[in-house]
């Protein structure tokens, strides 16, 4: 269609008035009950709309993409004759949404929003289930691709802090999104098998989600540069938690993408979900150093709260290993257990995982002198060996882990200790101690022959305290109170990724809906 602006003031509908509104790529004209946008004619250094072709494919472009979430709202392209008499300028046609029912507004204003964002999780993870993954699509899913990509925002923010310095805490975001991607490649390998690499939004806003009665209408997807829209599905909904954290709103935020994931049928360990809303806090923590530089009032401040923010989910996103020892009847299989369930992560059992090497129910007895039977040289080899196997795969794969064995042997520990530094996970090790009166009290507790998953009696606890090497990097946990006590000294030796950031085991953006 093709038209001026005096003919489609004509057709306006009275009772909304005219608006301008205005980004540094478009204007958008509200007129009645439609928008237009208009596209300038600038060149920036990720765009460059200098030319008539470019912005009408610019508008073309986005009217194509954005039907995917708003087929109703984008309603086809138009022309304008400007004053100038030049070419006819093309026009974004929409439908003019009610900005009081834009979700950031709602948000501010604390209306209740769950039934909307279900609604934005339903139909982004529809749009994702049928958005296609060829080749140039996947090529940006590779866990080499998003290191690029946090890379380049390092280099960009270091030149912004060339005059005066650095944002406080930008080298330690280096430091732990390096660590990180460094040991996690099998996980970015899994999210491409899984089909998770989509063309999505790539820049899902709450300013630009609208919530009518009849479901969410979902404006502005990025459309200048596909790469930037080729993302993991879970970094596409991490946009817009970090935009409702943004707005004080961190609950909202936790059941957005615990209904995306619910949606999407996504297993991604919360590890990963941190780890990209930390790299969506950042980019635009860097767009906010740069509208500082240009003079925005307030944009210095929310670049520094979006860094902190960064920050507090890459610590969180911290992937741990937890070695939880000590001799027979020290609690230390019920302080694993409990540990693992406080803290949200797997628990691996040197003595379950026996049993299970040799063919044996884990709860039938195969009792041994120690040395003998299952409780060998070679077979205590093997068992650990193939915990630390079991745990890698778990790591690799951004799941934090509880081992539970004596570790009682210096060489086992190394190992263990040497995982932890191939695969870049927070080390922990525990051992738990009690008062040898009341481990005896508990061997003695043990019928011969009793089902259970120990098989240790008072013999076999005796030889191993005599063999077992010292272990200065454990943390003592005295095991002879209450287990909520004990578990509370385990959690709090278990920082970085303790105390502070036991929210990451406890799945806090997989609450129930």
């Amino acid at each position: 269609m093709r038209t001026s602006p005096e003919e489609s003031l004509g057709r306006a509908a009275p009772q909304l008035p005219a608006e301008v509104s205005e980004t540094h790529v478009a204007v958008v004209f509200f007129v009645g009950d439609r928008a237009y946008k208009l596209k300038k004619p600038v060149d920036l250094e990720f765009l460059d709309f200098t030319g008539l072709p470019a912005r009408r494919n610019a508008c073309e472009r986005e009217i194509e993409l954005n039907r995917r979430f708003a087929p109703d709202v984008y309603l086809g392209l138009a022309e304008v004759l400007l004053p100038d008499e030049g070419p006819a300028e093309p026009l974004v046609v929409m439908r003019r949404m009610p900005a009081e029912r834009r979700l950031a507004q709602l948000v501010v204003s604390g209306a209740p929003v769950r039934d909307p964002l279900r609604g934005v999780a339903r139909l982004l993870a529809a749009v994702h289930a049928k958005a296609p993954r060829h080749d140039a699509v996947v090529a940006e899913g590779t866990r080499d691709a998003l290191r690029s990509r946090w890379e380049a925002s390092f280099a960009q923010v270091a030149e912004l802090g060339e005059a005066d310095g650095a944002p406080a805490g930008v080298s330690e975001i280096e430091r732990l999104v390096r660590r990180y991607l460094e040991g996690r490649e099998r996980l970015f390998v899994r999210r491409i098998e899984e089909d998770r690499i989509v063309d999505g939004h790539g820049d899902l806003l709450a300013d630009d989600i609208f919530c009518l009665h009849d479901g969410p209408r979902v404006l502005d997807c990025l459309e200048f540069d596909d790469r930037l829209r080729y993302v993991d599905g879970l970094d596409d909904a991490a946009f817009l938690a970090m935009d409702l954290e943004r707005l004080g709103a961190p609950e909202s935020a936790a059941f957005f993408l615990a209904r995306y994931c619910e949606y999407s049928g996504d297993p991604a360990p919360p590890s990963l979900y941190h780890h990209y809303v930390a790299y969506r806090a950042f980019v635009r923590a860097k767009v906010g150093l740069f509208r500082a530089r240009q003079g925005a009032p307030g944009a210095l401040g929310e670049a520094h709260w979006l860094i902190k923010a960064t920050l507090r989910h890459l610590r969180t996103s911290a992937v741990g290993l937890i070695l939880v020892g000590g001799l027979p009847a020290s609690g230390k299989s019920t302080l694993s257990g409990a540990l693992a369930d406080r803290l949200g992560i797997t628990l691996l059992s040197s003595d379950r995982l026996r049993k299970e090497l040799a063919g044996i129910p884990p709860e039938s007895p195969a009792p041994a002198e120690y040395g003998r039977g299952l409780y060998s040289r070679e077979w205590t080899r093997r068992t650990y060996g193939t915990l630390l196997d079991h745990a890698s795969v778990l790591l690799e794969s951004g799941e934090s882990v509880v081992l539970d064995a004596t570790w009682i042997s210096r060489e086992h520990r190394k190992a263990a200790a040497a995982l932890a530094q191939r695969v870049g996970a927070d080390l922990v090790q525990l051992r738990c101690e009690v008062p040898a009166d009341q481990a005896a009290t508990r061997l003695s507790g043990r019928a011969p022959g009793a089902p259970g998953v120990s098989d240790a009696d008072a013999a076999v606890a005796a030889t191993m305290a005599s063999k077992e090497e010292p272990w200065p990097e454990a943390v003592a946990i005295d095991t002879s109170g209450p287990l909520d006590a004990a578990v509370g000294r385990a959690v709090a030796a278990a920082r970085p990724f303790g105390t502070e950031q036991a929210a990451v085991f406890r799945r806090p953006y997989m609450e129930p809906d």
